[in-house]
């Protein structure tokens, strides 16, 4: 499957983001969530004082600029354990880091997905043509030290 070719659904309910509660999705239906952006995959820098939470053009050392994708998804808790496992469970901790377009947040928030989701659309392709990515523009954390972090905040988000 190319990133231009229809998206899989087989083993999804027809329009279960819609109908579903986020912790009564199975697992298959939690994971196709995931529009493939990449957004969440940037390092953050939080405000103490007031939680405000700015995203950075820096990207986890796992992240595939060229996909938007992780690429070493099933073992990413292993090689970088401050990476945050989303669940049903801890969602409500941590929707207000997530980016405004993630579908996650957006459901949590009883918010509908963009058109452009590739669960609305059927095409996985569709984030990075509305650039709703991170494709092509993210600077690696091996490249930048944390205190130059704040030299990389991306404004809107």
């Amino acid at each position: 499957m190319t990133a231009s070719d229809p998206i899989r659904r087989e083993g999804l309910r027809d329009l279960y983001w819609e109908r579903v509660p986020l912790r009564n999705m199975t697992p298959r239906e939690w994971e196709a969530l995931c529009d493939g952006c990449g957004k969440c995959c940037l390092n953050k820098l939080e405000d103490p004082d007031t939680n405000e939470v700015a995203f950075t053009r820096v990207a986890c050392r796992l992240l595939d600029d060229a996909t938007c994708r992780c690429a070493q998804y099933d073992i990413r808790k292993t090689l970088v354990p401050e990476c945050v496992v989303l669940t049903p469970a801890n969602l409500a901790e941590i929707a207000y880091w997530m980016p405004s377009t993630c579908a996650y947040r957006l459901l949590y928030e009883g918010r509908p997905l963009y058109d452009w989701h590739p669960l609305v659309s059927g095409r996985a392709e569709t984030v990075h043509e509305a650039g709703m990515s991170v494709k092509g523009w993210t600077v690696p954390e091996f490249e930048v030290d944390e205190d130059e972090w704040e030299d990389h905040i991306i404004e809107d988000l």
